[in-house]
């Protein structure tokens, strides 16, 4: 069966950010709005689309920097608060940019960007879609089918070289679930999902294709002797980057 998806035209940025997870909050090098990634409409790279920084962020608030109208020195900070998605379990999210395509609903065949980074482990980056390539080096969405627990691992877009699509009944954590259902195509949005939202089992996607990354993963998240002391509510709290390419009813 071929089943083709209609791109959202892709992001880019070429700028370097450096992330800090410390343990009660989250910090990075933010540029001024007229450097940011998600604020620039020129671009010379696509690697770094979900990489938006944050100056200061708990699991509640955000502080963005904005340059002062007035000097290109100085800046003012702003902050955002993430909201708590309904009927989530706890899942809050940021809007880094509202899409302008419709809405998913169950049933529909969903493609996304990510970046996902793990909390306890100082913001670990341990997988993003960037890194998975087709032969010509392109990197390849992560596609299901929303509320279902279906995967597609291959899948036709004219520019990845119509491949076919693969489905398998595999469990998607129901915190991307929920992040895509309050999401538009192409819209950006970054999300703090919660352990009871997260990884449940060692088989749910998405996951590290490298099979010691994902060992690092799955120690970390369920390390029995960590949680015996009590960790457990920030060993599986996960932060991914999201942006919806596409769906297909």
């Amino acid at each position: 069966m071929i089943q083709c998806f209609a791109s959202a035209p892709p992001l880019h940025a070429s700028h370097h950010h450096s992330l800090h997870f410390l343990p009660s909050k989250i910090t990075a090098t933010l540029p001024s709005s007229s450097s940011s990634p998600f604020l620039s409409t020129t671009t010379t790279s696509r690697r770094a689309v979900l990489s938006f920084p944050i100056i200061t962020t708990t699991l509640s608030a955000l502080t963005l920097p904005f340059s002062s109208p007035t000097s290109s020195n100085a800046a003012s900070a702003a902050t955002v608060e993430l909201s708590k998605l309904p009927n989530s379990g706890g899942v809050k999210a940021l809007d880094l940019r509202t899409g302008s395509g419709p809405v998913p609903v169950n049933g529909d065949q969903v493609a996304i960007h990510y970046y996902g980074r793990l909390a306890a482990k100082q913001g670990w980056r341990f997988d993003s879609t960037y890194d998975h390539k087709d032969g010509s080096g392109e990197p390849i969405p992560f596609v299901f089918t929303l509320g279902s627990g279906k995967v597609a691992k291959s899948f036709c877009v004219p520019k990845y070289h119509n491949m076919i699509v693969g489905i398998l009944a595999i469990v998607v954590i129901t915190g991307i679930e929920a992040a895509v259902r309050s999401m538009k195509v192409g819209g950006i949005c970054r999300v703090v999902i919660p352990p009871s939202q997260g990884y449940q089992n060692t088989s749910q996607e998405p996951l590290p294709p490298n099979f010691f990354d994902r060992q690092r993963l799955f120690t970390t998240i369920f390390n029995p002797t960590r949680l015996a002391n009590g960790e457990g509510s920030t060993l599986g709290t996960l932060i991914f980057d999201i942006e919806l390419v596409s769906l297909r009813h």
